[in-house]
């Protein structure tokens, strides 16, 4: 075994980068011209000329580091370990991993056999997510009236509603925020480095009001991808009383008034009330999601 590891040389090389299929491939080639992904960041391991392993990372437009390590196939799994290691050992932060699977993805021991590898290099599972696909012609339910929408007066009203339910966020990530920063510290971070950057109209993003006080928001988007339900939010005092439904019916609304063929979402599974709401809106489970870190 003659095991070479390297980065891709640049375009000429993705046929070999994704000769293991996955459905994240159809992706690459439009990733390297927006400057999602580097060549340096698509590493591959060759055993005699053949591919045997290979690691993507990925990050938005502009970053200096990658922020998510989102392909990981290999044959060989000494193979695939060896270039974990060569890819991620000299960053500085490791970025978490993420899989997106089939709903069934337990049945398949290939999953299983990845994950162990990726335990052998420290990285531990933190959590499991559905992805939720919503087509038109689905119907959409109709305002309730005890709602009413309107955009956001500005950013800082928006970071301050995002500060606000992050109390009893049920969201991973979130809970995980806030053992290391505050929630208007969460809040900022995250209009600045997610919601701030979508290039689709910041005019579809809706504040619900009831009885004229905040009660939540909806953020639909585009990110790059496909069209989204970005962030979806009930005021802590007003949960459980159902308003979720209609909030996410205004943004499936909007995005389905701009002529978007499909709107996608995801949320925990432990996250029980949302996605009992996104099933209540007809959006179905088309994919599971596995999201992994290196601790420390």
């Amino acid at each position: 075994m003659t095991l070479h590891l390297r980065p891709i040389t640049g375009p000429d090389e993705i046929d070999l980068f994704n000769q293991f299929p996955y459905v994240l491939n159809k992706e690459v080639a439009g990733d390297l011209t927006a400057g999602r992904r580097h060549p340096g960041w698509l590493w591959v391991a060759l055993d005699d000329g053949e591919l045997v392993a290979r690691v993507g990372l990925w990050s938005r437009p502009g970053e200096d580091a990658p922020q998510v390590l989102d392909i990981f196939d290999f044959t060989d799994a000494r193979a695939g370990e060896a270039l974990l290691h060569e890819a991620l050992d000299p960053l500085v932060t490791k970025p978490e991993y993420t899989r997106f699977l089939s709903p069934d993805w337990r049945a398949d021991p290939g999953n299983q056999e990845r994950f162990a590898v990726l335990e052998r290099t420290g990285a531990k599972i933190f959590v499991e997510r559905l992805r939720l696909h919503w087509e038109p012609g689905t119907p959409i339910a109709e305002p309730s009236g005890r709602l009413t929408f309107r955009q956001p007066r500005d950013a800082e009203e928006l970071i301050g509603l995002m500060t606000r339910v992050l109390t009893g966020t049920l969201d991973a990530h979130g809970r995980d925020e806030l053992t290391r920063m505050t929630a208007e510290q969460s809040a900022r971070e995250q209009y600045r480095d997610e919601l701030e950057r979508y290039s689709s109209p910041h005019e579809w993003w809706r504040v619900a009001e009831c009885d004229g006080e905040a009660a939540g928001f909806v953020i639909p988007a585009h990110n790059g991808y496909n069209p989204i339900i970005a962030y979806l939010a009930v005021v802590p005092e007003l949960r459980g009383k159902g308003l979720i439904d209609d909030i996410l019916a205004e943004g499936t609304r909007i995005l389905a008034a701009a002529g978007m063929p499909r709107a996608r979402a995801a949320t925990d599974v432990g996250n029980v009330p949302m996605a009992r709401a996104f099933d209540r809106a007809g959006y179905v489970v088309f994919e599971r999601q596995i999201d992994m870190v290196w601790p420390g």
